[in-house]
């Protein structure tokens, strides 16, 4: 590393972004700035930094802030918001992300194109690591995972750049893989979840009660083999087979609550345009039907202006 910092954003400092932001800052000669709109937190790790628990136990010194306005120049940005606050967080930032690769490890398909309309340089993101904030300043690591970067097709990041982002964070604890096409364990990751979040978020059961009810999971295979042509006609080849992850699912996660179950709970807008609804929109640009993808965009959207309406 050069003597100056090497300055990288984290735009959303959820439960991905914090653990992202503190294993990062984790790296000598890296400075991490993360920006999140939640007061409390942000004070609390500019006041005594980003707590992690659970696998893994340290605290590292992470700069927050609740706007991007005070974000210095950056090598590279980290995209952790959800999908629905992409273009926001983003365009807020592109004044410190004018020559900066960016990323996105969010949910669904979509997040890259939205983007790279900001900014010149774009990575393709996919993880697999878990955890929550339990409290201002400190992030439960609850699973760890492998991460895969690779570039957006349409306006790639260079290569370098990319095996840049996977050594650091490989370095700060968080394995990392840069690939060649980071389509395949994107799409199995969206696969899985599109076939399992919106069943659990429509009828309140975890991901486990959903893959062994016999009626839903009839559903839940129906969701896969859809996605599955989808893939086979955009050539996207899965890691895995989503079966398989479905059967890991049961035996390792049975109670747990996807985060579109939770947004429902907390009556807040979901993922569903970026998980089902991207695999349809996909389908539809490769001529390939997703009916029931279309029924659970339908549905969950049905439920949200439930919400609202008298």
């Amino acid at each position: 590393m050069s003597p100056d910092p090497f300055r990288i954003a984290v735009l959303g400092c959820g439960a991905i972004g914090s653990l992202y932001a503190a294993h990062l800052a984790r790296v000598p000669g890296v400075e991490v700035w993360a920006v999140d709109p939640w007061r409390d937190h942000v004070e609390a790790i500019a006041a005594g930094g980003l707590t992690v628990t659970g696998q893994a136990a340290f605290t590292a010194p992470v700069h927050a802030l609740t706007s991007a306005d005070g974000l210095p120049p950056c090598a590279l940005g980290i995209v952790a918001t959800k999908s629905l606050h992409t273009r926001a967080a983003v365009t807020a930032a592109r004044h410190a992300l004018a020559d900066a690769a960016v990323v996105s490890v969010q949910n669904g398909i979509g997040n890259e194109e939205l983007i790279a309309e900001v900014v010149p340089r774009v990575i393709r993101g996919t993880i697999v690591t878990a955890g929550a904030v339990t409290a201002p300043g400190t992030v439960r690591y609850d699973a760890p995972g492998d991460s895969w970067f690779g570039p957006f097709e349409p306006q790639p990041a260079y290569p370098g750049e990319i095996g840049v982002l996977a050594g650091l964070l490989s370095e700060g604890g968080l394995r990392s893989h840069a690939v060649d096409d980071a389509r395949g364990p994107q799409w199995t990751k969206v696969v899985f979840n599109a076939a399992t979040s919106p069943l659990a978020a429509l009828t309140g059961l975890t991901v486990g009660q959903v893959c062994t009810e016999p009626a839903l999971r009839t559903q839940v295979e129906i969701l896969i083999v859809e996605a599955r042509a989808v893939c086979r006609a955009a050539g996207i080849a899965l890691t895995s087979d989503p079966a398989e992850a479905v059967e890991e699912a049961i035996r390792e996660a049975f109670g747990h609550r996807p985060s579109m179950l939770q947004d429902v709970l907390a009556r807040r807008p979901t993922e569903i345009d970026v998980l089902n609804g991207g695999i349809a929109d996909e389908g539809r640009r490769v001529g390939v039907p997703t009916p029931a993808h279309d029924a659970m965009v339908a549905l969950v959207h049905g439920l949200e202006r439930s919400w609202t309406s008298r």
